[in-house]
């Protein structure tokens, strides 16, 4: 099994090859959780995540023969940014099967790292199974995404840096797909601290890890906005050392991981991807857990499609009462729009969206049902418009 001494040579390896990223405290957040909570911001690292340790370490190693075959990954991004990297800058041909539906952002950040890139397959497992196949087929080198020591090892030293910054961190809370940073994290941690605890977090739609260490079968989805976890099928190696090392896993469902997207971009001013944001989502979701307790989180990757992100960070503004969608029901006549837009501008609330229902509704003729989406500054701000506009005249309600 994995030790203490093959990370330490891992971090030798990777010395002076990419960041030893910031772990430090966020003093807002720990006033919100009540924790004591310091970030490890992986997601500053060149390919944004990471993943370039592992990817770092295996190809350090590799024989002059394994450099001139070249070496094939599957991965939905991450990996794959780690492994193109630094086969171009150690001039290794570099071939990348993904899944077909992979966000664009990560495909061509991939490309522009000197990769070939193979889109084949909807899922990681079909794309793992054709990447064997292109392996044998071509002779190259296979680099797994978490199920390959060297890889473990340096996915491990993100460990080795939040302790050496942190030593008395209570508790380290690592999101979990194939598992290959929280056994390579719990491997370095238990070594150097016995007594830490390490919960690892796996989305609900991807429960495989949990399901394989707990016995449990929870069913698994199609998608996720944490699709750097969205693994179907854990690693054998990872999950060995998790099942003897880490002390529990947890799930948190896709609101929890938004909510913590928006609260490091909004409190930390960070940009995280949905797996990089589901350590912070369990401390929001099993608060009563994690209170009083000094907390080290991986912000393991900042690679997000800019279209999803606007989505998570409009829907995060609805959740916080920031946007509002109202229905004013009124007379049909010439100067109603007007009175009621500068109703809605005297309370204070900024209009973004107006939309006029004369059809598709149960009104009298001469009415007209007109539905605002409005900027507020929070839910008492919401009723104070809803108040204003009862109280000149209007019927109006708020619509979830």
């Amino acid at each position: 099994m994995l030790s203490l001494n093959d990370i330490e040579q891992a971090a030798q390896r990777l010395d002076g090859q990419l960041l030893n990223t910031p772990c430090v405290e966020s003093k807002t957040l720990s006033q919100l959780t009540g924790a004591k909570i310091y970030l490890k911001f992986e997601n500053l690292q060149y390919t944004a995540s990471f993943k370039e340790r592992g990817a770092c370490n295996k190809l350090a190693q590799l024989s002059s023969d394994e450099r001139r075959r070249g070496v094939i990954a599957m991965s939905a991004g991450n990996h794959a940014q780690g492994v193109a990297y630094h086969a171009q800058r150690l001039g290794v041909r570099a071939v990348i099967v993904m899944p077909r539906f992979t966000p664009g952002v990560k495909i061509e950040r991939t490309r522009g790292f000197g990769a070939e890139v193979v889109l084949h397959g909807d899922t990681l497992d079909e794309s793992h199974t054709h990447a064997l196949i292109l392996a044998e087929r071509e002779g190259l080198v296979f680099v797994h995404p978490y199920d390959d020591e060297a890889i473990v090892a340096g996915q491990g030293t993100v460990g080795l840096e939040m302790l050496r910054a942190v030593p008395d961190l209570d508790t380290l809370v690592i999101a979990v797909g194939g598992g290959g940073l929280i056994a390579g994290v719990a491997t370095a941690a238990k070594a150097l601290n016995p007594g830490i605890e390490v919960i690892g977090v796996q989305t609900s739609r991807f429960p495989g890890m949990v399901n394989a260490i707990k016995g449990t079968h929870y069913p698994q989805g199609s998608s996720t906005i944490a699709d750097g976890i969205a693994v179907g099928t854990p690693g054998r190696i990872p999950q060995a050392i998790i099942a003897k090392l880490v002390d529990d896993l947890v799930l948190v469902d896709e609101g929890d991981i938004e909510q913590a997207i928006v609260m490091l971009l909004e409190i930390e001013k960070t940009l995280v991807e949905g797996a990089g944001a589901a350590g912070l989502a369990a401390l929001l979701k099993y608060p009563a857990r994690f209170t009083g307790k000094k907390i080290g989180l991986v912000l393991c990757g900042g690679n997000i499609d800019p279209l999803l992100l606007a989505a998570i960070i409009e829907r995060g503004m609805v959740r916080a009462g920031r946007l509002a969608r109202i229905k004013v029901s009124a007379r049909d006549v010439p100067g109603s729009l007007a009175r009621i837009t500068a109703t809605v501008a005297n309370a204070g609330a900024n209009i973004d969206e107006v939309h006029h229902q004369r059809a598709f509704t149960m009104l009298s003729a001469q009415n007209v049902e007109i539905e605002l989406v409005i900027q507020t500054r929070g839910r008492s701000h919401i009723e104070q418009v809803l108040a204003t506009l009862e109280a000149s005249g209007f019927e109006v309600s708020e619509q979830h």
